[in-house]
């Protein structure tokens, strides 16, 4: 079995063990006020950059707003065990314990997804259209949903930001970004670069439509 089979299976047999029990299942007793008010702490520690309610504003900071408690608690594992490389996050996932890892995943799986603020110019007909077309012959609908909103351990992607995404899917084909499956690296290593752009562009104004609620 390849090192990166191994990693992928160990990663995940880990990741759900601690997505199993709640973050209040691991707090000692009498510690539950401020301390472990986890939507307090996520709006004194993480709020600046990510938003309130979860919808950055900050070029290159993703939207955490719709997105699920198991992929959540997924990026916050990877970055305290130095697996993903982002000098802000590595230094606040290194503090946390296991109980931090769910309780601020958890409090991320409660904020809704934002609706979608008017564009200042009408998407491009053409450029939806291709990145649709981009999103179903790659099979993103297969792993993140017809409304692009993920679930369980696949990210929300609709109406993510657009620099965001031409980064991060620029990662996963350099191999630069790791995953703890391969399946994305594997996705876009076959899309050429210009098109990666156009696909990016396509999720980003993905139309609001009806969607899962999200949590765990």
């Amino acid at each position: 079995m390849r090192t990166t089979a191994r990693l992928a299976i160990t990663t995940a047999a880990v990741l759900l063990g601690l997505a199993a029990q709640p973050a209040a299942a691991q707090a000692k007793p009498g510690a539950a006020g401020a301390a472990n008010n986890y939507g307090q702490r996520f709006a004194a520690l993480c709020a600046a950059c990510h938003g309130a309610n979860g919808r950055s504003e900050i070029p290159g900071t993703p939207a955490l707003d719709g997105q699920h408690s198991f992929y959540a608690i997924t990026q916050l594992f990877l970055f305290r065990e130095g697996r993903r490389s982002n000098e802000a996050m590595t230094a606040i996932a290194k503090t946390m314990k296991d109980e931090d890892l769910r309780g601020f995943s958890d409090f991320i799986g409660t904020l809704p997804p934002v609706p979608a603020s008017p564009p200042a110019t009408p998407p491009d007909p053409a450029r939806m259209a291709r990145g649709q077309a981009l999103a179903q012959e790659n099979r993103c609908v297969m792993c993140h949903g017809a409304d692009l909103g993920g679930g369980q351990q696949v990210a929300r992607i609709a109406r993510q930001r657009e620099e965001y995404l031409q980064l991060t899917l620029r990662e996963f084909k350099s191999g630069k970004r790791p995953g703890y499956t391969q399946a994305m690296g594997e996705a876009v290593s076959r899309i050429a670069p210009e098109d990666l752009d156009t696909l990016a562009y396509y999720i980003a104004r993905f139309p609001d439509a009806p969607s899962k609620s999200p949590g765990k």
